[in-house]
């Protein structure tokens, strides 16, 4: 951070203009260059909400805590010692605690070359930790946000490094952003998928992951035309909850050996979704939100699983894609009400590696809305991820990489006009 960043947030702040200075710290810590045009830059802020309580959102746990002190507490205390500051100005130390903006740790991801961050997130349903990656290409233009939700007994650097989503990131300049489950809330950290309270918009871990998503877009030169959520196992559950619950949000989901909305509500019929069972927890159908969450109420899918999965039976993704093109079908944006995508599968081969089945779904326009991936002898796993994480296997085609082409094939049709808070 230069002189002149120093003199622009000190006018900020003394213009009352808070929320523009923290953003502007913000990437300016980070590395990001500013956005391109003076509009960019207004879009990157406009929509910061202090009731998502801005002083822990931002916050790096792995730096600040509550009981660390400030600048000037440290100096009372030896007044003899020289601290070191991220910024000189006094003021900043009002920003540090209690609107703390973080120190970035720079941990480089081993795959990639951009920027990979510790960062928390904090709202009425609780506290979750989550690392963000910043590919080293950003000029200060827009780039596509990716939210990556991890299976049981993972944390976002093993799943980093298994999906290699952040090589692909970087590859083609997006953020990417990796939720945490916190052992406190399931002692396997799997994503509370199937709790009832957990899978409605604005409440639980969908409104925490909700949270993560939109103060992302709003410290970062995100495009809010293209913001995605994929997950695997029970991340991939969560990713069709978002999906299902935030299509004002999300502008197409990934789902990897996971489950449909609404298919349990409590643990017993988690375990019997799991097996494939017909019987288990809600009908597929049930549930599915109606317009109360905006104008655009259908996203675009890309679904994998593997057929020996045994953990996850793959029927899930076939009631999945069921329940999807359901929705599809009665939504006037892909066609006539009740005309179902059109159906079109293709066969192919890994080198060396697992068979697949491909099946595209297209709209009366002839765009594909939804894709079926089953991978044939694949059990439950990553498909063609790396050997280096957890729950990958290397022989099937590349879901990370077939995830992002699907995505950023896939903008939103349609943004509200209000902005997204």
């Amino acid at each position: 951070m230069n002189m002149n960043d120093i003199l622009e947030i000190t006018r900020l702040v003394r213009g009352g203009g808070l929320m523009e200075a923290t953003a502007k710290i913000q990437r300016a810590l980070d590395g990001i260059p500013p956005p391109a045009t003076a509009m960019d830059a207004k879009d990157t802020t406009a929509n910061f909400s202090i009731m998502e309580d801005a002083c822990q959102v931002i916050d790096d746990a792995s730096v600040f805590s509550m009981d660390t002190p400030t600048l000037g507490q440290r100096r009372a205390r030896n007044p003899s010692a020289r601290f070191q500051s991220p910024l000189t100005s006094d003021w900043l130390e009002c920003l540090q605690h209690p609107h703390r903006a973080p120190v970035a740790p720079e941990e480089p991801d081993v795959d990639s070359k951009g920027k990979f961050l510790a960062r928390s997130y904090t709202n009425h349903a609780g506290t979750r930790a989550y690392k963000l990656y910043i590919p080293s290409g950003l000029q200060g233009q827009a780039a596509p946000l990716i939210v990556m939700l991890h299976g049981c007994t993972q944390n976002p650097d093993d799943f980093a490094t298994g999906t290699r989503m952040n090589m692909l990131a970087e590859e083609h300049s997006c953020f990417v952003v990796y939720p945490a489950q916190a052992q406190a809330a399931n002692p396997s950290k799997c994503w509370n998928w199937f709790k009832a309270a957990d899978q409605r918009r604005d409440q639980g871990e969908p409104s925490i992951i909700a949270g993560i998503t939109r103060h992302v877009i709003n410290l970062y030169p995100v495009d809010k035309r293209r913001v995605y959520v994929a997950g695997l196992s029970a991340g991939g559950a969560m990713a069709a909850i978002m999906g299902m619950t935030y299509p004002d949000l999300y502008a197409a989901i990934g789902i990897h050996s996971g489950l449909p909305y609404a298919v349990a509500d409590d643990l017993p019929s988690a375990f019997a979704a799991m097996q494939g069972r017909a019987d288990s927890g809600q009908s597929q159908h049930a549930g599915i939100p109606g317009t109360e969450a905006g104008p655009r109420q259908v996203i675009q899918a890309i679904v994998f699983h593997g057929d020996l999965d045994t953990k996850v039976h793959p029927q899930n993704a076939d009631r999945l894609v069921a329940q999807w093109t359901t929705i599809i079908a009665g939504n006037g944006k892909h066609g006539k009400a009740g005309e179902k995508p059109r159906v079109t599968v293709h066969q192919g081969q890994v080198p060396d590696g697992h068979s697949y089945s491909r099946a595209t779904h297209r709209d009366a326009d002839g765009q594909i809305v939804l894709e079926h991936w089953l991978v044939h002898g694949a059990g439950h796993a990553w498909s063609g991820g790396s050997p280096n994480g957890s729950y990958t296997d290397p022989h099937g085609p590349d879901a990370g990489r077939e995830m992002i082409r699907f995505f950023l094939e896939h903008p939103t049709l349609e943004l509200a006009d209000q902005a997204i808070v």
